[in-house]
């Protein structure tokens, strides 16, 4: 089977061209030039490279290779999106269209002008099915009664958080919301809390937005947010079962053993 893959940033997109290339798909790779990692040209049939923005040239690379299914793989910095994008004339008609500057909009309404188009998007994480998150404890130890309080609580604020495309982790402390994740990314706001905590230990919650499908931005945790949460101080990982990916799943439960960080799934809320 042939399918497009939007490369943004991290190693998303690497790890599922790997997937793709066991399974002997083939794989058109459209990276996007300001966050996507050269390494996505070893792994993919035929690499383009485009910029933020230009919409009509990734409908052009795909009509062109006769691909009519794609993947959104990796992240593309919120700031990114909205402060130095320039559009081309169909973004721009796009843009002009949305009713609010979100992500849900503006990635909402790319999905709809590439189904015009005849493309249609696939689940961004159909490739990598076993590096979605377990429900129940996946380290060793187990969250303490301290953390299971913060998981409760963090869950409501972060699941309403959600619903309004602010962000989709917390950081809380002993049942206060020392952060809320926007813009910025997960390790930054872990650092900002981390100034607030004074010693104190962090839980980090991560949830998905609530809506049934999975294209795109997908809730995802790697090691490099084991080291930041141990940087931090914070002792406990809580994301949604079966909807968050877990990069280098091996390597990250690895470090969280080490660091005696909990890592636990929860059943999602529903929509």
């Amino acid at each position: 089977m042939k399918y497009g893959l939007l490369a943004g940033n991290g190693r998303f997109p690497v790890l599922a061209l790997e997937e793709a290339r066991k399974l002997g798909h083939e794989v058109v790779a459209i990276g996007i030039r300001e966050e996507a990692s050269p390494e996505i040209e070893s792994l993919a049939r035929r690499t383009y490279w485009i910029s933020l923005g230009q919409l009509s040239k990734l409908i052009e690379v795909l009509k062109q290779e006769g691909v009519t299914e794609l993947v959104m793989a990796g992240q593309v910095k919120h700031v990114q999106i909205f402060s130095n994008i320039r559009p081309d004339w169909r973004l721009a008609k796009l843009l002009l269209s949305l009713e609010a500057k979100n992500t849900d909009a503006l990635i909402g309404g790319v999905a709809k002008v590439l189904e015009q188009e005849g493309i249609q998007l696939r689940d961004s994480t159909f490739l990598l099915k076993p590096l979605l998150a377990d429900e129940g404890v996946m380290t060793r130890r187990r969250l303490n009664a301290r953390e299971e309080a913060d998981v409760r609580y963090g869950r409501q604020i972060a699941n309403a958080l959600a619903s309004f495309d602010v962000g989709q982790s917390v950081a809380i402390c002993e049942r206060a919301c020392l952060a809320v994740e926007a813009m910025e990314g997960t390790d930054a706001m872990l650092r900002r809390a981390a100034t607030l905590a004074n010693g104190r230990p962090i839980t980090l919650i991560k949830v998905s937005r609530r809506r049934r499908h999975l294209l795109f931005d997908v809730p995802v945790a790697g090691p490099q947010t084991i080291l930041t949460m141990k940087e931090a101080g914070a002792t406990a990982l809580a994301v949604d079962a079966g909807r968050t990916l877990l990069l280098d799943r091996a390597e990250l439960l690895k470090l969280a053993n080490e660091a005696e960080i909990a890592v636990a799934g929860f059943q999602p809320e529903e929509e």
